[in-house]
């Protein structure tokens, strides 16, 4: 069952009613149960392989509390990580270190006996797996308390909206959450149900569209042209933005519904004007969890080393960033380039502050819009690393294409396509630049008038009805 189907129309307007009319304290055993069967329709073996993480996080978080030296409480969390990481590490990257290992032995003209095995990810493990891990960590560091209910761990662990993509969630956010008063709140209800129109906006009019086109040209880099191709470059990062920002939103509304607040995942990244500002807008649930728990760590014990130190944290951090998104060497390499972005910024940071103000070129409108076109592109070349190319051959194969036969034929599909596709990407930045620039004014679904606002939201359910593209299949970021 995933957001777009015809099933979870069913299921969510249920729960929702069951929800609300179930009395307080049974409340969060209802979402449990509705969560797992949300799971359970997906492919049931996957809700056994959550369970077991969720037994192991609780029995372990629960031993690291009650362990009296600090030797025993870190060799418990170790023994935690492990165990939690051994399921994803097996299902999402066996094949990729076997195949890696046996290619290497094979050129040294030796064997490697282990065969390959095929098997499909369960759908959220990495993102429930991170949770886990995050939560046993925040015990370990006694900076949360050790939930002895394991109805609540099932529960962080399980919350069917974040289950299958993010937002990445930590445990003090959600655990006095469910323990608090789900009560219902009318504003939090609206608020939730205009987050997830939108969400939807943006994954079938905005994001599926877009796919149509840009799987055309990158299933045929052979024989499309340098400027189609550059077309599909530019276009891509809309695409993942308005699939996982359109997932998110879903998630986020969908829970707000229920009561519950969610963590912000996206803060409009494409106005970012650097790479550092860019990360700290874009799937922030994602950059802040590595930053809490892999960054921090790595950087403080590199501390002595200043500046070295940081761009080592940096590049490790997005490395493992890389591995996280996929098990192949075009994501090591697209970790490792945004770790090189990153690092550049780190060690010109003064340089380009004082170049700044003494040009005054931070209060320039142009330099702003330059400095976030020079981002985007950034941004949308490194993405050619862990995009439907999959192959670094293919990648730097394209970014030749494109300089090398810029003034080719452009594929740019039929009319009405076009017309479609632009008219999401336009309203979708016009919404964005609205919300950037002028908060607060050009209200539509929260206008004061009763006319507008209901005008809004009917436009806003036709054009998805109209142009949505309801068969563009899962959102990107299951595959992770």
């Amino acid at each position: 069952m995933i957001f777009t189907s015809f099933g979870f129309l069913i299921f969510f307007p249920a729960v929702i009613i069951i929800y609300y009319l179930l009395p307080l304290k049974y409340r969060p055993w209802f979402l449990l149960l509705a969560s797992y069967y949300f799971y359970i329709n997906i492919k049931p073996v996957y809700a056994v392989l959550l369970a077991g993480i969720t037994i192991t996080t609780y029995v372990f978080t629960i031993l690291i509390n009650r362990a009296k030296d600090e030797k025993h409480k870190k060799i418990l969390l170790i023994l935690d990580i492990v165990i939690t990481l051994l399921p994803l590490f097996f299902f999402k990257y066996y094949n990729f270190v076997n195949t890696s290992i046996d290619h290497f032995l094979r050129f040294a003209g030796m064997r490697w006996p282990l065969p390959e095995i095929s098997f499909i990810l369960p759908i959220g493990i990495s993102f429930y797996t991170f949770m886990a891990l995050g939560y046993s960590i925040d015990v370990y560091h006694e900076e949360i308390k050790v939930e002895k209910n394991i109805g609540a761990v099932a529960l962080f662990l399980s919350f069917f909206p974040i289950l299958l993509s993010g937002p990445i969630e930590r445990a003090g956010n959600l655990f006095h959450q469910f323990r608090g008063k789900l009560l219902f709140d009318y504003n939090k209800v609206v608020s939730g149900l205009q987050l997830m129109l939108w969400g939807y906006f943006m994954k079938l009019v905005v994001a599926n569209r877009i796919a149509i086109l840009v799987h055309i040209i990158y299933n045929d880099i052979e024989h499309s042209s340098g400027s189609s191709l550059l077309l599909a470059v530019l276009l891509y990062p809309i695409q993942v933005y308005a699939d996982l920002g359109g997932y998110s939103l879903i998630a986020i509304g969908a829970a707000k519904v229920m009561g519950i607040d969610v963590m912000a995942n996206f803060n409009r990244p494409f106005f970012a004007t650097s790479m550092s500002e860019f990360w700290r807008r874009w799937h922030i649930s994602l950059i802040s969890w590595l930053t809490d728990y892999i960054y921090t760590p790595i950087s403080f014990n590199l501390r002595k080393y200043k500046m070295l130190g940081i761009v080592i944290a940096l590049l490790l951090t997005f490395l493992i960033s890389g591995i996280w998104h996929g098990a192949a060497w075009p994501f090591i390499f697209w970790g490792l380039l945004q770790g090189s972005f990153l690092s550049i910024e780190a060690i010109t940071n003064r340089q380009r502050r004082a170049f700044l103000k003494r040009n005054n070129l931070d209060k320039k409108e142009w330099f702003a819009f330059v400095s976030c076109a020079f981002t985007y592109l950034l941004f949308a070349f490194s993405e050619l690393f862990c995009g439907p190319v999959n192959s670094i051959k293919n990648a730097f194969f394209i970014i030749k294409k494109i300089f090398s036969d810029i003034n080719g034929h452009l594929y740019y599909g039929n009319p009405s396509m076009v017309f479609f596709l632009l008219f999401g990407i336009i309203l979708l930045f016009l919404a964005e630049g609205k919300a950037e620039f002028y908060k607060g004014s050009f209200a539509l679904l929260n206008n004061k008038n009763w006319v507008i606002r209901n005008f809004s939201y009917a436009l806003l359910i036709i054009i998805i009805l109209l142009i949505g593209v309801f068969d563009g299949g899962q959102f990107i970021y299951f595959q992770f």
